[in-house]
């Protein structure tokens, strides 16, 4: 071939590749995209938090309202000065009192949990504390309310004399009772988010 570079005495000059300069696949930079840490919203969840409160606290009337209706009297005599002895096995019914408040009070605090749940824009702590407060206030109304129920519905007879029987309003009796609501929604909400497994607990994908 006459376009065949030769060397000098006659000799053709064997073609000589050169290869592209490349740089090492490990030092080519390769963008990866974090993904967003999820922080805790306070600003935006305040103002829902606040009505959350509100609403809850509203569920101390029905509470109250059916714990009158199922909490059993006491039946007691009339003695000295005004003082009433329970019959027997009535004083059991203080009780009954109790527990009867206590697990209508777990039980709006699990149903709560589960509608706050439902709030999947709002789900993380500043809604679980307004749930919790809302809570309290709402067992403190239904102790108050319930009283009040009652109260009408087994009022004291106006000419009791001395050794009359006489139906006695039930009563809660124990402060403690105040923390079976806030109770409910914790444990409720604390299972509902342990069950749920994402960092931001699935706030991002309503």
């Amino acid at each position: 071939m006459a376009d065949s570079p030769e060397e000098p005495g006659g000799t053709r000059a064997a073609p000589e590749r050169i290869e592209p300069a490349s740089r090492p696949a490990a030092a080519v930079p390769v963008p990866r995209l974090a993904p967003p840490v999820p922080h805790v919203v306070v600003k935006a969840d305040l103002l829902p938090a606040v009505s959350a409160v509100s609403l809850i606290a509203l569920l101390g009337l029905p509470i109250g309202w059916v714990w009158s209706r199922l909490a059993p009297p006491q039946e007691s005599v009339l003695g000295h000065r005004g003082t009433l002895t329970p019959l027997l096995v009535e004083g059991y019914h203080d009780f009954d009192a109790i527990a009867i408040f206590g697990l209508l009070a777990f039980a709006a605090g699990l149903l709560t949990s589960a509608v706050l749940w439902l709030l999947r824009g709002r789900r993380g702590p500043v809604l679980l504390i307004a749930g919790v407060l809302g809570s309290v206030i709402a067992s403190w109304l239904g102790m108050q309310m319930g009283a009040s129920f009652a109260g009408g519905l087994y009022a004291m007879p106006p000419n009791a004399q001395l050794g009359d029987l006489i139906t006695v309003a039930p009563q809660v009796g124990s402060g403690w009772v105040l923390l079976f609501q806030p109770m409910g929604v914790a444990l409720g909400y604390g299972l509902a988010a342990s069950w749920n497994g994402l960092d931001d607990l699935g706030r991002r994908l309503r």
